[in-house]
């Protein structure tokens, strides 16, 4: 069973292992993440080597800097034609509305427009490790913060943990996407991430997207990990 849902994490640097990955996983998830481990070591060029659909990518780069650097980044990331790619909301107003713009205009000239998401706060801080920075907690009430920056300033929606996703659903409405990491099935380990939940739990509070990584990546047959997850969320066939 594909499903419509899970994004698979494809945290590794060598093209081959990326590669066999996404050809492993394809059949049982909507598309695959890589981040800055692949992206810096390969860049665009090695989306094409390892084989990756971007009608079917996040690229996970979390862009935050100035307004017009990540104006830039933007537009250059635009050339890969990803499904969706994001920033950090803790740049900051301007720099959320510079992000927008420069999709918008890229998508104006290209005639494709990925979504556009922010993240908030990391799924691996807690409210100590907020503190520990000087950022006002506790951590929810700082997500809900940045998500109504990101929502005021036109992105489609914010990455959160799973503890989020019934308030921000309330809060920003049926629309507005949520891309939750941190996702770990029953039993699995839940390594450095601090908010976790469990796929169907996710689902039911309200995620649009989930982004699976070690439970698929690091298990001895990844696609029948895959296959095991999307075959537990049950979701209905394709119309």
């Amino acid at each position: 069973m594909e499903s419509r849902r899970i994004i698979a994490a494809l945290d590794a640097t060598d093209i081959g292992r990326v590669k066999d990955l996404a050809r492993a996983v394809e059949p049982y998830v909507w598309g695959c993440k890589i981040g800055l481990e692949f992206f810096v070591q390969h860049g665009p060029a090695g989306i094409e080597k390892a084989g990756l659909d971007p009608q079917r990518l996040f690229l996970d780069l979390k862009f935050h800097d100035i307004p017009n650097t990540v104006a830039g980044a933007i537009r250059a990331a635009s050339a890969i034609r990803p499904a969706m790619f994001n920033v950090h909301a803790g740049g900051g107003a301007a720099m959320l509305a510079a992000a927008r713009a420069a999709r918008d205009e890229m998508a104006s000239k290209t005639g494709h427009k990925p979504l556009l998401l922010a993240v908030t706060v990391m799924t691996s801080l807690d409210d100590a490790d907020l503190a520990s920075v000087g950022q006002s907690g506790p951590v929810l009430s700082q997500v809900r913060r940045l998500t109504a920056l990101v929502q005021n300033n036109g992105l489609d929606g914010v990455v959160c943990s799973s503890r989020e996703i019934a308030m921000l659903r309330r809060d920003c409405g049926a629309d507005f996407k949520l891309v939750v990491p941190g996702i770990r099935p029953q039993g699995a380990a839940t390594h450095d991430q601090k908010r976790v939940m469990s796929p169907g739990d996710a689902i039911a509070a309200g995620a649009d997207y989930l982004v699976i990584g070690r439970p698929i990546n690091a298990a001895p047959d990844p696609a029948a990990a895959a296959r095991a997850i999307a075959d537990s969320l049950k979701e209905p066939a394709r119309p």
